[in-house]
């Protein structure tokens, strides 16, 4: 699809556990599980981005972050669309929802902007 130019999008929050969210225990396993993903995502080489996510129960604070991993699921789809492109950071905020850190990412270069009378060719 990717070949095609169809843009896959994966929605979701790089922290999801939303009983600790509603107090202050969100704050350090966001952080901690966030600058994990950083590294995965963004620092780490292509070809061991998805062992590294296959293996994301044991990165640090990885169950507190999430509890549950259908969170999760979409990146992975968007990780294996992805398959060698570079990932980057779109959005890092690290006061998201009173204290939380929350990332998004992209994958592959960003295409040139559409031709101004919209037909996209």
């Amino acid at each position: 699809m990717r070949d095609e130019g169809v843009l896959i999008i994966g929605s979701g929050l790089s922290y999801h556990n939303l009983s600790a969210m509603r107090g202050t225990g969100g704050y350090e396993p966001s952080r901690r599980f966030d600058a994990w993903l950083q590294e995965t995502l963004v620092h780490t080489a292509c070809d061991k981005r998805a062992e590294r996510l296959l293996d994301w129960q044991q990165a640090p604070a990885a169950r507190a972050a999430h509890p549950r991993e259908d969170h999760l699921i979409p990146l992975m789809v968007v990780v294996g669309a992805a398959e060698n492109e570079a990932g980057a950071t779109t959005y890092h905020q690290k006061d998201f929802a009173g204290g939380l850190t929350a990332s998004s990412f992209r994958f592959g270069r960003v295409p040139a902007a559409a031709p101004a009378n919209g037909d996209l060719q």
